[in-house]
């Protein structure tokens, strides 16, 4: 019994944690949509002014910043705009249905958003190696299992 309480607060602090970023994916994608990326772009720029920092600071973080803006800036937003959005409201309603315990429908239907989720990020690692797509990956497998363990207890 105490092994299916903690499968249950995993499944609870997971799907929380969907939802946090669901809502960030989605604010994300509507500062790019809203402002556009050469704004963006700008903003990162002036933010990350090298004379804002001295030594101490992560250089490699703020030039991967800038380099993650500068690429979005160049080749356009229109596709990241869209992932971002429909990504990020998905998991928000998704968790939010989820975490209120929404009925025995909603398991399905998440059970094949992540499956959805999975299987584009496992497409997108053949053609780029990423860690960091991976570790989201395996993240939402991780989820993935604890939805399907809580779909399979009986109904309350």
């Amino acid at each position: 019994m105490k092994l299916a309480r903690l499968a249950h607060l995993a499944y609870v602090v997971t799907i929380a944690i969907k939802g946090f970023d669901g809502a960030l994916e989605t604010l994300g994608g509507l500062i790019i949509w809203l402002t556009g990326p050469q704004r963006l772009y700008r903003w990162v720029v002036k933010v990350t002014a090298p004379e804002l920092y001295d030594g101490d600071h992560p250089r490699r973080a703020v030039d991967l910043i800038r380099h993650g803006a500068e690429h979005l800036a160049v080749t356009g937003a229109h596709f990241v705009v869209f992932y971002l959005l429909v990504h990020g409201i998905l998991k928000l309603a998704l968790a939010l249905v989820l975490l209120r315990g929404g009925g025995r429908w909603v398991y399905p239907v998440g059970t094949a958003i992540l499956v959805g989720f999975v299987a584009f990020m496992a497409h997108r690692l053949t053609q780029e190696w990423s860690n960091w797509l991976l570790a989201f990956a395996l993240f939402d497998a991780f989820t993935l299992a604890l939805v399907l363990y809580e779909w399979r207890k009986p109904a309350r």
